[in-house]
Parts: C-alpha cells; sequence; structure tokens
C-alpha cells in the first residue's frame, strides 16, 4: 500500500496526517503549542522554531507508529501552515527570525509607510491583494530598524510550511498560496515583487523561487530521516496556505465554488479568476488560490476555534470530566446541552470578532453583551450555543461583503475542520446563511488538500481532478430552516449595531481591543 503525509502547521497546534491513495485517514498525531510574546515587544508573536521543530518531529514518528505502516510507504509528503507566519534565513539556509501568523509588533512601520508613501497601501494592494495589517515589509522594517546584526544576515524568506518542507528536502522555496499573503507577490503574475520590498529600503534578494503546489522539491534528506523516522525514499512536494489546501482537500477548485474552514480562525472564500482586481474599498483580502488561474476572495472571523479552546479550558472543568466518564468529545457533550437552548441564545451577543474590514482592521473588546443573572437562562449551554451563533453571523455577513464586490451568491457553502464535526453548528450555519452546507467526511481537509498535491506530486494521480474524483467524499447535508433564517437576520441586524457601539469604547480608550492591526 502506498500513503501519503501532510504535516499542517496551525495557529495553535502542528499535526502530522497520513492518508491512503483514496483519501481515506489513517492516522493523525498532534501536539498542541503557543507562540509568545517577546519581552518587550508589545502585539509580538514569536515562532519558536527549535522547539516548534521538536513538536514536528515528535508529530511525524507518532503518526507513522500510529498507522502501523512502514515509513516506505510513505511515498510523498507536503505541508500546509497557517498564512503570514514567516521564518528568515542566513546565507547557509540557517534560520535567524520567525514570527507567527498575527504578529502585530510594526504599528510605527505600517504609519512610517503611510505617511512617507503616499498611497502605497492601495498602490500594493491592488498588485497583491494584501494590506499592511499581516504583510511582511513592515515587521521587516522593524527588523532592520530594532534587530540591525539579524537582518544584516538574512539573506532567505519563506513562510512556514515552506520551513518545514526545507528542513526535510534542504530546499528553500515557496508557492503562491503562502507567499501570496506577505503583501509583497503578484495575484496575477503568481510569483515575488520584488521592486516593492526595493521601495521602501527592504533588500530586493531575498525571495526563493517559486514554484506551484505539487512541484516536487526533492527527497527527505539523511539528516531529516533521522530526525524524523520518514524515508530518504519519500518526495518532499510543495504544498501551500492553509485556507488554499483546505479549499483544494474540500473539491473547492473552480471559480464561484464557496467554502468556510472552521478553524482556530474561520475563513469564508469564495474563488475567482486571478485577474479580476480586488475591491476598491479594500474591505476583502485576495490570495492565489493554490489552484493556478484561481484567487480568492477571502473574510477572516478571528479566533472563533481559539475562542471555544478559551471557554473550555476556562468554564468547562465539569463537563470535560463528564466527558472523559461518557468517553466523547467535550465538545460532543456541550453541544448535546445547547441544542437545549432556543434560537438566539436568550439574547446573549458574544463581541469577539469583528467582520472582516481589511483596510481599517480592528476589534471590539471581548466580551458578552445581554448576560442574564438567571441560572437556567444564563449559564454554559446558552453561552456556548451563543458563541456558535455568533460564528455563523459573523461569517455571513463577510459571505455578503464578498458577494457584493463578486456577485457570487452562494447556494451551497462546503463547511469544514474543526467545526464542521458538531451537528448543532453545521444546522446554526444552515439556518445563518440560508444556504445548503455540505460537510465532508474527512474533516481533515487542509491535510487533504496538502496529501492531494503530494499525491500529484508522486504520480499517484494524474492531475487535480482525478485526485479529486477519488479522494472528496461527503458525510451530511444540512438544509436551511428558512423560518430559522428570518430570525437570524434580525439578530445579524442587532449584533452589527451592537457591535459598532463596542468599537467606539475601544476609540475613546475605555476598552481595550481583543486585536489591532498594525499602524491603527
Amino acid at each position: 500500500m502506498k500513503y501519503l503525509m501532510t504535516i499542517d502547521a496551525g495557529t495553535g497546534s502542528v499535526r502530522a496526517v497520513i492518508f491512503d491513495t483514496k483519501g481515506n485517514q489513517i492516522s493523525i498525531w498532534q501536539e498542541e503549542w503557543e507562540h509568545l510574546q517577546e519581552k518587550d515587544v508589545l502585539n509580538s508573536m514569536n515562532f519558536d522554531y527549535v522547539n516548534n521543530w521538536k513538536l514536528v518531529t515528535k508529530c511525524i514518528k507518532k503518526s507513522i507508529k500510529k498507522a502501523k505502516i512502514s515509513p516506505n510507504q510513505i511515498v510523498a509528503l507536503s505541508a500546509s501552515s497557517m498564512r503570514e507566519g514567516i521564518v528568515l534565513y542566513d546565507k547557509n539556509g540557517q534560520e535567524i527570525w520567525a514570527v507567527a501568523n498575527v504578529d502585530a509588533r510594526a504599528s510605527q512601520e505600517v504609519r512610517y509607510l503611510k505617511n512617507n508613501f503616499k498611497n502605497i497601501e492601495y498602490e500594493f494592494y491592488q498588485k497583491s491583494g494584501q494590506t499592511f495589517a499581516l504583510a511582511a515589509l513592515p515587521r521587516l522594517l522593524w527588523l532592520k530598524k530594532y534587530r540591525k546584526n539579524i537582518y544584516s544576515q538574512v539573506a532567505y524568506i519563506s513562510m512556514i510550511s515552506d520551513w518545514i518542507l526545507a528542513k526535510l528536502s534542504d530546499v528553500i522555496a515557496t508557492d503562491p498560496s503562502n507567499a501570496g499573503t506577505t503583501g509583497i507577490y503578484s495575484l496575477k503574475d503568481r510569483d515575488w515583487l520584488p521592486k516593492m520590498a526595493s521601495k521602501v529600503g527592504i533588500k530586493s534578494n531575498i525571495f526563493p523561487p517559486s514554484y506551484e503546489p505539487s512541484e516536487v522539491l526533492g527527497n527527505v534528506t539523511i539528516e531529516a530521516s533521522n530526525q524524523t523516522g520518514l524515508a530518504t525514499t519519500t518526495k518532499v512536494v510543495v504544498g501551500g496556505g492553509d485556507v488554499q489546501l483546505g479549499a483544494t482537500g474540500l473539491g473547492v477548485i473552480k471559480a464561484g465554488d464557496v467554502a468556510i474552514l472552521g478553524g482556530s480562525f474561520w475563513q469564508q472564500i469564495v474563488n475567482i479568476p486571478n485577474d479580476i482586481k480586488p475591491p476598491k474599498n479594500m474591505d476583502i483580502r485576495v490570495n492565489p488560490h493554490a489552484i493556478s488561474n484561481l484567487s480568492q476572495a477571502e473574510g477572516i472571523t478571528f479566533f472563533s476555534g481559539l475562542v471555544m479552546r478559551w471557554f473550555r479550558d476556562a468554564f468547562c472543568q465539569d463537563e470535560i470530566k463528564e466527558a472523559l466518564l461518557k468517553n466523547i468529545d467535550v465538545y460532543s457533550l456541550l453541544e448535546q446541552k445547547a441544542s437545549k437552548v432556543p434560537l438566539g441564545s436568550y439574547g446573549i451577543m458574544p463581541i469577539f470578532s469583528d467582520s472582516m474590514k481589511y483596510g481599517k482592521w480592528y476589534h471590539s473588546a471581548p466580551s458578552f453583551i445581554n448576560l442574564n443573572i438567571d441560572p437556567h437562562i444564563c449559564n454554559k449551554a446558552s453561552i456556548f450555543r451563543s458563541l456558535q451563533e455568533n460564528a455563523c453571523i459573523v461569517s455571513n455577513i463577510n459571505l455578503k461583503k464578498i458577494s457584493k464586490f463578486t456577485n457570487i451568491k452562494p447556494k451551497t457553502i462546503v463547511f469544514a475542520s474543526g467545526a464542521s464535526k458538531g451537528a448543532l453548528w453545521c444546522q446554526i450555519l444552515a439556518d445563518v446563511t440560508g444556504c445548503q452546507i455540505k460537510v465532508p467526511k474527512i474533516k481533515e481537509a487542509t491535510s487533504l488538500g496538502g496529501a492531494i498535491f503530494a499525491g500529484i506530486g508522486a504520480k499517484v494521480y494524474k492531475d487535480i481532478d482525478e485526485a479529486i474524483e477519488k479522494v472528496v467524499k461527503w458525510e451530511n447535508i444540512y438544509k436551511p430552516n428558512m423560518k430559522n433564517h428570518i430570525k437570524y437576520k434580525k439578530i445579524e441586524t442587532k449584533w452589527k449595531k451592537i457591535y459598532k457601539q463596542q468599537l467606539k469604547l475601544v476609540d475613546q480608550n475605555l476598552t481595550t481591543s481583543m486585536w489591532k492591526a498594525p499602524g491603527l
């Protein structure tokens, strides 16, 4: 038997997933990780490449052991990662600095760019689909100013999934779907734009080759084999950004296809031709897809999955114990309890992520509105349901913004990643959006997307169409209750008004924003 592997480096964890060539998930091993703030550097989020590589190798070893297969049977592997996270290397290919995705240390540098280069953000956005909010250029300017010794050594830049593949193959390269999120990359040409870096005083010779997903970088090196237990016969294949590989793993590969990925962050994505320019109001992000000639209009809902994890860890110790006794997942138990709570969660309004405002992106202070002191109404079940409803409502607002720009109005949405495991959450999403929700059999869609490209690289599949036909399978379809849809529209309208007022408290320095883009 032949097998394929993806190493998926997410915001909250890293996992190694093994599939057979029919797309069946054989094993998975996951390790949670944290990205810590650098001492005395406000809003920083470092990526600990030394310790995190140890976690990557542990996941690989454990996944192989769990699958009960020989490493020689893994014919190819690929990698995906949180976008925006970058790794810098010296001339010897040794890592020297890295940050995770929502590192926001470069506020002054963003302001510098906007103040000293007229309309530069809009100019770069029209080419790359990115604003400066999470882009690489402001971070590189910060490094140049505050870490001169490190900056002087920088010879290469890559994304975190590229870093994993480089550790395995000894080849530093990138792909459009992930590199596109640096903001130094062309949507239309699917390649780096070094002149962008030169224009603002950043090195323009640090950009590695850009290859399309499924291109082979080489084989696992002897050193990497010793560290991971992988065989040197295993091909290392170009992967990409978590969202774009997730879309591929869902069969979302044609223009007009729509998906929501419900992971640590929620992404709402709509496939569009790559010659369509980003919208003038800069509300929506546009990225290169992992599929050539396609881009993706994208909305992002911040921290939806991480908020659930916080709620679980902070308040649900009794439910964790109960779930262990019943031998079920704690989220399944919480869903069972939340299913008895009526639509609208007794009016509880979670205030966490705002809808997408890419050009001026910040959030209110985390809070709940309309809590009640009646424990029969306001309890863990009702708050849990309110968080589920809120994630769906904000996603729907983002989809409406994308529809305004693309004129694509979906009737069917593919829903995947961790949140799609919850039947209640799936039905709420159907009711909120008014769309049919299709849930894949394989929930690890991003990892499956990586396996698809690994399989194409190893010639297991002839092309992307053959791969999708063989591996993408559906588990459930949820149809919307249109009466509930009407009720959720009213809640959505009310939530938008409340959130607007909550933002004013941040503007008045009365509360602290959950997250604010650099430069605001």
